[in-house]
């Protein structure tokens, strides 16, 4: 029985269209004359989505009863009797009741496909199982309904179903997808514009992976040899010379003329390893390449040309960027080059592009050899089977006549055992002193210097060949065996130095011992200057021995740059050690900047601190002083007036009034005190554990009565705040919604905990603020639209948004869905409480099914 096919509508996130476009499918495949029926749909009470299963054949639902519940879910046995040829089957990572067949309703589906029934399925981007880690730390909610990758991998089609943030929430505000009791909760949590746009985004990349992984696929099951320039990918050729910086940059601007570009820079080593390029380089061109956006990679390859064409077919590359050659004139009688080579056999499907650049014509390296490496003990037993051994051996051959053949045989055998034993030297001296033995022993005529058969001539002579031969190729065994195992040393350093690069350990004290370490030195040190005739000092030093304070003086040194090096002492390293070390100092070189870039980011943050926080000191002044100050001027001048005749009443009022306002400004400058000692760092914020409920009701002693309406949850976590400067920013942001909400419309101030925060959003009904002006509201001493005094947004927004940051939290505005404004102020969770469900897991999935 053939398997059926699966398609599988995914999208971004709840309420972008799914079920609705799987129904509309199956409406169409109805119209074709096509057997299709609902397994299970759930239109979640959307009218749109429950009007197109009018017309569709529906199978019975099955009711399980779990705790006291009775929970609908998919009938597989029902459907599996129907068979019909396409069942649709909402929700694939749908977690099914306990008692049901299978666990995952996915499970269910590939029954229905193994059946030959074919499937249309939706699922969102954040319950596929890999994402799960990525989903929580966008929205911080873990998914616990997912479904394995490879499921979704393995439909026959996969159909994207996208929808912008803005139209969605658009959906959600217009109550098209979730009860109007829920909407607010959700716009608040799950649908934040930053949540959608990244979950968006999530899924276009998934979806254009797999798209990659179907051409790739395809182009593979029918051999396509040929470049399909569906994008324009560009593969820049490497050879580890300073020139390469320019091929990079040259390829990020073929990339950019073309939509979707890709740069991949590649760097094709020989499989011997007998050459290399500068370590210190190659990083460098790395950093490069990745920070324009491309990627690089490094392949083993003898045929330089055949290995680079390989490569750009096999990622799909549409253009080839080379340098001009380095080498001189005479060089190219040994070959045309890599570049002409690869530009006659690239074919008519992909472009090379030779770039012109500073160091052509000028030359390049060539591998310098290196002698045997064969252990001492080796070397003299090959000596001694070398020299000693062929008098030995016509000493023993003098005593029995075998014959000039086998004799001959013998001494060959014995050469080669010196080769195997000591190499190159020694099997030429066995070879020597065995012909010369040869001839005066045991070629015509005997115990004379002279061979009178010109036969034997050609005997001898074949015996040296041999010998040398055999020689030669021990060697240079023994040269690669050595090159091998240095080779493979020198990756598992530079693999080590990678690691610990990805995993943060970036101190340069750390990184100079483990220099020392590596090369068994005595101390490490990385000195600078600022110019050629400044004196070096020293960034960094590690070890206990002798304090080096320029470069000259240490036993090695590794410039890095003009003015910068890498000084160890203990002893002198061979030159074949310098390319680890070079690999060392360039990343010592990048932790220092990075350090010094750090420090200046601190000093800047502080700088900003300060600037902030004076700035929220001038906008109180300014703005919250002045009105406690006026109502006390006007009540005591009112109190001094002749012309009235004030009741006891009045004057209990008004008496009343003044106290209020002496203690709002008593409460006032003392926070503004406190505020002011933070440009001399003498006091910080006091931050400390608090709960909600402790001190916004305190900051709507300003508001009329009944203006406000509160929900701040019980179940909240606590708060690392200051308890004074949240009191003063919470004052001012119900102070400004009640200002501008309608009349007879409370403000409603709602808190909620989101991953390891806790927001607080002011909600009022008032006219809004444009988007190009919500940042504008924050600046101080700014009205929006210069309105006159009374309208606009309230000046104690400065002063909000500058205590929230002095507290490590934030203050942003969004709009209220259905008009209005919403200050939506963030702070630190001081501790989550597991036994206690937060807001966020109560909106996190509205399209769960109550289930396990």
């Amino acid at each position: 029985m053939a398997r059926g096919k699966l398609r599988i509508y995914l999208g971004a996130a709840p309420g972008v269209g799914k079920t609705y476009a799987m129904l509309s499918e199956a409406h169409r495949r109805i119209e074709r004359g096509t057997d299709c029926v609902v397994a299970f749909v759930e239109h979640h009470d959307r009218p749109r989505t429950e009007v197109m299963l009018h017309g569709l054949e529906q199978v019975p639902r099955r009711e399980l009863e779990y705790r006291g519940g009775v929970f609908p879910e998919m009938d597989l046995d029902a459907v599996l009797a129907r068979r019909p040829q396409v069942a649709l089957v909402d929700e694939l990572a749908h977690t099914n009741v306990p008692g049901s067949r299978n666990a995952k309703r996915w499970q269910d589906v590939e029954e229905l496909l193994a059946a030959g029934i074919d499937v249309v399925s939706t699922v969102n981007i954040q319950h596929l199982e890999s994402l799960g880690d990525v989903v929580e730390s966008i929205t911080g909610v873990r998914q616990q309904e997912t479904v394995p990758d490879e499921v979704v991998r393995r439909a026959d089609q996969i159909e994207l179903v996208d929808m912008s943030p803005e139209a969605l929430r658009r959906r959600m505000a217009h109550g098209n997808i979730y009860q109007p009791d829920k909407v607010d909760a959700a716009l608040s949590n799950y649908f934040r514009p930053g949540n959608l746009t990244a979950l968006r985004e999530l899924a276009l990349l998934w979806v254009a992976d797999r798209v990659d992984a179907y051409l790739t696929q395809y182009r593979s099951e029918h051999r396509v040899s040929r470049i399909w320039g569906s994008r324009e990918r560009i593969v820049v050729g490497l050879t580890g010379g300073p020139e390469g910086r320019t091929l990079i940059r040259r390829a990020a601007r073929l990339a950019e003329k073309g939509a979707g570009g890709e740069v991949l820079a590649v760097y094709i080593a020989r499989s011997d390893g007998l050459t290399s390029a500068s370590p210190k380089e190659l990083a460098m061109q790395r950093t490069l390449v990745e920070d324009l956006g491309g990627t690089f990679h490094h392949v083993v390859g003898d045929d330089i040309p055949a290995a680079l064409l390989a490569f750009a077919r096999g990622v799909n590359a549409t253009q080839i960027v080379l340098g001009s050659s380095r080498r001189k004139t005479w060089q190219y009688v040994f070959g045309p080059g890599v570049g002409a080579t690869v530009a006659r056999e690239s074919g008519p499907d992909l472009d090379v592009h030779i770039v012109t650049h500073d160091e052509v014509a000028k030359g390049r390296g060539l591998p310098v050899a290196r002698g045997a490496r064969l252990g001492r003990s080796r070397r003299v037993w090959g000596w001694v089977a070398g020299v000693a051994g062929p008098p030995v051996l016509a000493v023993l051959l003098n005593t029995v006549d075998l014959g000039l053949a086998n004799d001959m045989l013998l001494f060959l055998a014995l050469t080669v055992a010196a080769a195997l034993l000591g190499g190159l030297l020694p099997a030429l001296a066995s070879a020597a002193v065995g012909s010369l033995l040869l001839n005066y022993f045991y070629t015509p005529p005997l115990h004379r210097w002279t061979i009178a058969d010109p036969k034997n001539i050609v005997a001898i002579l074949i015996f040296v060949a041999v010998g040398v031969a055999v020689a030669s190729v021990v060697d240079l065994a023994a040269r690669r065996t050595h090159q091998a195992a240095r080779l493979r040393a020198e990756s598992e350093i530079l693999s080590l130095l990678a690691g610990n690069v990805l995993r943060g350990e970036t101190g340069l004290e750390d990184l100079l011992e483990r220099v020392r370490e590596t090369f068994g030195m005595e101390s490490a040190a990385l000195l600078e200057r600022a110019s050629d005739v400044e004196p070096w000092t020293c960034a960094g030093r590690v070890g206990r021995g002798r304090p080096v304070e320029r470069p000259d003086q240490a036993d090695v040194d590794m410039p890095v740059g003009d003015h910068m090096a890498l000084a160890l002492t203990g002893r002198v390293l061979p030159a074949e050690d310098r390319r680890v070390l070079a690999a060392f100092a360039a990343q010592a070189a990048v932790v220092l900047d990075r350090r010094r870039l750090q420090e200046e980011a601190d000093r800047a943050r502080t700088l900003a601190e300060g600037n902030r926080i004076r700035t929220a000191l001038l906008a109180a002044v300014s703005h919250d002083l002045r009105t406690p100050l006026a109502g006390i001027k006007a009540a005591v001048t009112s109190l001094r007036s002749e012309d009235v005749e004030w009741s006891e009443e009045d004057r209990a009022e008004l008496l009343a009034g003044i106290e209020e306002g002496a203690d709002r400004l008593d409460h006032l400058v003392g926070n503004l005190l406190d505020m002011s000692r933070l440009q001399t760092g003498t006091v910080t914020p006091l931050i400390r554990e608090i709960d909600l409920d402790e001190v916004v009701p305190m900051a709507l002693g300003g508001v009329p009565e009944g203006s406000v309406v509160l929900d701040v949850p019980e179940s909240l976590p606590m708060v690392d705040v200051d308890p004074g400067l949240l009191e003063r920013a919470m004052a001012n942001l119900v102070e400004n919604a009640v200002k501008y909400s309608p009349s007879g419309t409370p403000v409603l101030v709602a808190a909620s905990a989101l991953a390891d925060r806790v927001e607080v959003r002011v909600v009022d009904r008032g006219p809004g603020v444009p988007d190009e002006a919500k940042d504008r509201i924050f600046e101080p001493f700014q009205r929006h639209g210069d309105a006159p005094r009374g309208a606009g947004v309230g000046l104690g927004l400065a002063v909000a948004r500058g205590f929230a940051e002095a507290m490590g939290g934030t203050l942003d505005a969004e709009d209220t869905p259905g008009g209005g404004l919403t200050m939506v102020l963030t702070l630190r969770a001081a501790g989550p409480r597991p036994e206690l469900l937060t807001a966020a897991e109560h909106t996190a999935e509205p399209e769960r099914q109550a289930s396990s």
